[in-house]
Formats: C-alpha cells, sequence, structure tokens
C-alpha cells in the first residue's frame, strides 16, 4: 500500500457518504422547510449527541442561535451536553441513560423538535431522550449511520448517511448541519439586519 492508501479509502468512504447524503435532499429540503415553521413559530430545537455527534450538534445550535449566512434574528436552540453544571448534575443523581432525557422533559414543549445525531444509532442516552420527547409531545429527528438502526425507528424523521466509516458518517453529518441551516435560513421571512 502506498503511503496515500489510509487517504484514498478515507476519501472512497466520504464520496459514498455525500451521494447518500445528496439522494435525500428531498427529506433535507423537508427538514429545513419544517424547522423554520418550528422556530419563527417561537419553538425550539434541542439536539445532542455523543463525542463528535455531540460537537455537530453543537455546531448546528451555534449557527441557529448566532447566525450562517444571512442578518437574521437569533433562533432558540440548545445543545443538551454544552450544559456542563446540569450535564454533570445528571451523571451524578441519574442513570447515564437519563442525561438526555431529563433535560428533554425540563426544556422540550410540544412541536418543538428534538435533533439526535449518533453514528451507530445505537446510544443508549439518545434513545431514551427519543423515547421521552415522544411522551412528551416532541417531534423526533434523527442523523444517524447506516440503517436499519434503534434510534431510526425512534424517530419521526430521519437522515441515515450510508458508509462503513464511522468518520464518514460524521464529517457528513456536519455537511447536512450546514445544508439544514442554510434550508431554514431559505425558508424563514427576508431577514432584516441585525445590529451588531
Amino acid at each position: 500500500m502506498s503511503r496515500f492508501g489510509t487517504l484514498v479509502t478515507h476519501l472512497e468512504d466520504l464520496h459514498q457518504a455525500l451521494q447518500s447524503l445528496r439522494a435525500q435532499g428531498e427529506e433535507m429540503q423537508a427538514w429545513g422547510l419544517q424547522l423554520a415553521r418550528v422556530l419563527s413559530g417561537g419553538g425550539r430545537l434541542l439536539a445532542a449527541g455523543n463525542g463528535g455527534s455531540a460537537a455537530e450538534a453543537q455546531h448546528l445550535t451555534a449557527e441557529l442561535v448566532g447566525r450562517f449566512e444571512t442578518g437574521r434574528a437569533p433562533l432558540s436552540a440548545i445543545a443538551l451536553h454544552a450544559e456542563t453544571s446540569s450535564l454533570t448534575a445528571l451523571l451524578n443523581d441519574f442513570p447515564p441513560e437519563e442525561v438526555f432525557a431529563r433535560q428533554v422533559e425540563a426544556h422540550g414543549r410540544p412541536r418543538d423538535v428534538l435533533l439526535l445525531l449518533s453514528t451507530s444509532g445505537r446510544s443508549p442516552n439518545l434513545l431514551r431522550a427519543a423515547e421521552r420527547a415522544t411522551r412528551q409531545g416532541l417531534q423526533v429527528w434523527a442523523m444517524t449511520g447506516p440503517g436499519p438502526n434503534p434510534l431510526a425507528e425512534l424517530a419521526d424523521r430521519v437522515l441515515m448517511i450510508d458508509s462503513p466509516a464511522a468518520t464518514a458518517v460524521q464529517e457528513v453529518q456536519l455537511v447536512a448541519v450546514h445544508a439544514l441551516c442554510a434550508e431554514v435560513e431559505r425558508q424563514l421571512p427576508e431577514p432584516q439586519e441585525v445590529a451588531l
């Protein structure tokens, strides 16, 4: 194998993952339209993941609260894993599977969206959060790796990135996050300039 063999393999995995996302373009547009309606109507996005997927979820909420490409008003979005005092208190006092579910119960309102990111779709804390969100009347959306997987089965809307490599799935989740932000902004009313 040449010294670039690992790079070539990774790029091939990434290409497959990107093609998978591209094939779900209509679903991505539907996500953007629905999320724009939820957020512009006073609803909230809750997001969570573990490890690299947590970073992607937090990236998404930062783009929505701040700005992506337009000078629009801030949108309500919370990354549940970024609330470190709550996170550590919950892990100290409750089983680890409850770490996101209890926050969903505290912050989620009917018709809000809970977006869970996972390369495997099997993380117990995300599955518990999805179950709790459904009971609370939230919409559950999932970005996962290949299916079938338990998280996809619990979700109302799913983007499954088809790649054998979790690293490629995670990288394409970031592409999906950016595409979702762009679609949300496209669906919102014309932005007003926000004073900085």
